[in-house]
């Protein structure tokens, strides 16, 4: 109770901004946190084998989710590379109905495609990156290709230019969401991923919503310095699917708030392999990431990112083997950062896009690469993400 106590309190003599609400100091707490302080006495950590926090101002109890374990078989698990259901662990917060944290449900060594898809496959065109703003298609088609060698051999701690990769900051899949106007539209889609639709209809099978459809995704690529502006996911036109959050790479904060942000968040650490799902009342919440963490040894991964992937793989897995130089590319990423997939259902079964007068399709990135807009007028940091508000 002794570190819980001291981030109470180190949180109640932080000086309050005009202006500012609860979320938002805590934000700027979090922000400003240092690994291993008694600041983060008051993060919850599902990954432990006793996930839960003591009393405290806006502290909520962890509980254990059940899950429909019938309802994803061993085989499809497997086929994404995930673990039985039966050997998954679910936990919930008492007044947060209908969120969901998972801690690393996947196979050893089989985060490693998913790492890999996210940073050689799915940031290729057709899909949509920061990066468009400012560089034709011809100089954004491969950024793996173009990356590849600087990465592999780059000194992790050695200051100098960046790699494309290094610079992109986010990837939308599916239906690209427009970050000006803050609308889906069916006239901006790229096929969705068949594996990571498949992921996403399983882990939302074995959280009770089966028949999810993925259909937009946004995946946001965070340097240690990065953060996600405090938001809610409300886009999407039928909010009674659920929004889908997979995380691989160095582990981060996130706080889940309330309906208003005079309410305090929650805290949790997000490490590699955890999923988050956000349905229901939860679906609708205000959430944002302060503070991405470095490795505890200064340049490692995570040890679940340390074992290798299987070189047998099932006949019929979508998981596609990952060569030794491949992988090496992805580890010299992930040792300075983090990536996060989210997966929403936009439309509800048999709705259309309602008509709407035409107009140029634009997106809104500011121009130092980042499009991230929260609650201000103007652009915010280079190291802030983009919310979907």
């Amino acid at each position: 109770m002794g570190k819980m106590a001291a981030a109470v309190g180190s949180v109640a003599m932080l000086a309050t901004e005009p202006g500012e609400d609860a979320f938002r100091k805590l934000f700027r707490f979090y922000r400003q946190s240092l690994p291993g302080s008694a600041d983060l006495g008051a993060v919850i950590d599902f990954s432990a084998a006793h996930a839960a926090r003591g009393p405290g101002p806006g502290t909520e109890e962890v509980i254990r989710s059940q899950l429909s374990v019938s309802s994803v078989s061993e085989h499809d698990a497997h086929r994404a590379g995930l673990q039985p259901v039966s050997k998954w662990r679910a936990y919930g917060l008492e007044g947060y109905p209908g969120f969901i944290f998972i801690p690393n449900p996947f196979l050893p060594g089989y985060q490693w495609h998913w790492v890999k898809q996210c940073l050689k496959l799915y940031s290729q065109k057709p899909n949509v990156c920061n990066l468009d703003k400012h560089m034709t298609k011809e100089e954004t088609q491969d950024l793996w290709e173009q990356s590849k060698e600087f990465l592999r051999y780059k000194e992790v701690n050695k200051r100098g230019p960046r790699s494309l990769l290094e610079k992109l900051r986010w990837v939308t899949l599916g239906y690209h969401y427009n970050w000006d106007n803050k609308k889906y539209s069916a006239d901006h889609y790229t096929p969705f991923p068949s594996d990571l639709a498949f992921l996403s209809e399983q882990v939302a099978a074995a959280c009770g919503f089966q028949g999810f459809r993925a259909e937009a995704g946004i995946l946001n690529y965070y340097r240690l310095d990065s953060t996600l502006g405090i938001h809610v996911d409300r886009s999407e036109l039928d909010h009674s699917k659920p929004l889908l959050s997979f995380s691989f790479g160095q582990s981060a904060i996130f706080l889940l708030g309330g309906l208003k942000r005079d309410e305090a968040p929650t805290a949790m650490f997000m490490h590699s392999g955890d999923i988050m799902v956000m349905s229901g009342f939860s679906r609708l919440l205000n959430h944002a990431v302060p503070r991405v963490f470095p490795h505890p040894d200064g340049e490692g991964l995570p040890p679940c990112l340390e074992t290798t992937l299987p070189a047998d793989l099932p006949r019929d897995s979508l998981i596609e083997p990952c060569s030794t130089e491949d992988w090496q590319v992805c580890a010299a990423y992930l040792k300075t950062a983090r990536v996060n997939m989210t997966v929403r259902q936009v439309l509800a079964t048999d709705q259309d896009f309602p008509l709407e007068p035409m107009e140029e399709t634009k997106r809104d990135i500011t121009a130092d690469g980042s499009c991230h807009r929260d609650d201000q007028s103007g652009p915010l940091k280079r190291a802030r993400l983009n919310p979907d508000s």
